[in-house]
This record gives structure tokens, C-alpha cells and sequence, in this order.
């Protein structure tokens, strides 16, 4: 507690009845220093490259193979459509065999994301490991409209 001297001649010293808040100031700022240097430190950093949309198409190949999912979760290969189980042995018969054939894999944007792997899973289990992404390239940020083309993501 904090105590004034009396103007009065007595030798009693008065009690001062406000509260000190300088130690509690001084307590607040060493908290807000120790939360300042302890916040960055409890952040999880994960470094990842994400592609950029605006990528430089991957060359093509003189006859792709599209598979595409549409939004009502159909399978088809190029234009024709393909029930789920038959799925393996009619990509086998337009591959002829080869397990190497790049796949290029289109979903509708109404796909969920779940569906989509589901549809890679196929691919996985019937042994085709080359798939590629294709979506609609965007133009960059000073062009105006985006291309029709559709973009490979190897």
C-alpha cells in the first residue's frame, strides 16, 4: 500500500486509499512480450508447392485416352460410357494391354473430391499408374477470358 504525508503536523501518516497499477502494468507487458514470442513458435509450418493454374500445357499425345467422371458419377472412356464393372477389361481392350498408357482423368466440377478418388482408385486397381489432370486452362491475371483447352497436370 501506498502512503502520503499529511499536511497537518501530526507525525501520523495517512493511508491513501487508490489502487497502485504500475506492478500490474509492468506484469500485463512482460505477458504480452512472452504471448508475442510464443504465438509464431506454436504455428505449424508446411511447406507445400502448389501447381499454379496458369501452367504451360503438357504435351499431348497424338491419340490421348480421356476418362471422364461426369456429375452424375458415370464413367466413360473417350465417348463411351462404362458400367463400373466392366471398367477394368474395356480400358484394357482401347489400351491393348499397355499398362504405361498415360490416363487423362476429367471430372465435372459438381464431382466431389471423394468421387474423384474413387474413380483413381479404379485406374490404381486396374493397374494404370499414369494419370494425368486435365482442366480448363485460366489465363493470367492481364488477359481477359480462359481458353478452352484442357491443361495436363502430370
Amino acid at each position: 500500500m501506498a502512503s502520503r504525508i499529511r499536511q497537518t503536523m501530526d507525525d501520523d501518516l495517512e493511508e491513501s486509499h487508490e489502487i497502485n497499477v504500475t506492478p500490474f502494468i509492468d506484469v500485463i507487458l512482460v505477458l504480452l512480450i512472452i504471448f508475442m514470442v510464443a504465438a509464431p513458435l506454436a504455428t505449424v509450418d508446411v511447406n507445400v508447392d502448389l501447381p499454379g493454374s496458369t501452367a504451360t500445357p503438357a504435351p499431348r499425345p497424338e491419340t490421348p485416352l480421356f476418362l471422364t467422371l461426369k456429375d452424375d458419377l458415370t464413367l466413360a472412356i473417350g465417348n463411351d460410357s462404362v458400367p463400373r464393372p466392366a471398367f477394368a477389361a474395356t480400358l484394357d481392350s482401347r489400351t491393348k494391354g499397355d499398362k504405361q498408357t498415360r490416363i487423362f482423368l476429367r471430372a465435372d466440377k459438381a464431382v466431389a473430391y471423394g468421387d474423384l478418388m474413387e474413380a483413381m482408385n479404379l485406374l490404381r486397381g486396374a493397374g494404370y499408374l499414369k494419370i494425368a489432370l486435365v482442366g480448363l486452362e485460366t489465363a493470367p491475371a492481364d488477359a481477359q477470358a480462359p481458353s478452352t483447352t484442357g491443361t495436363a497436370v502430370p
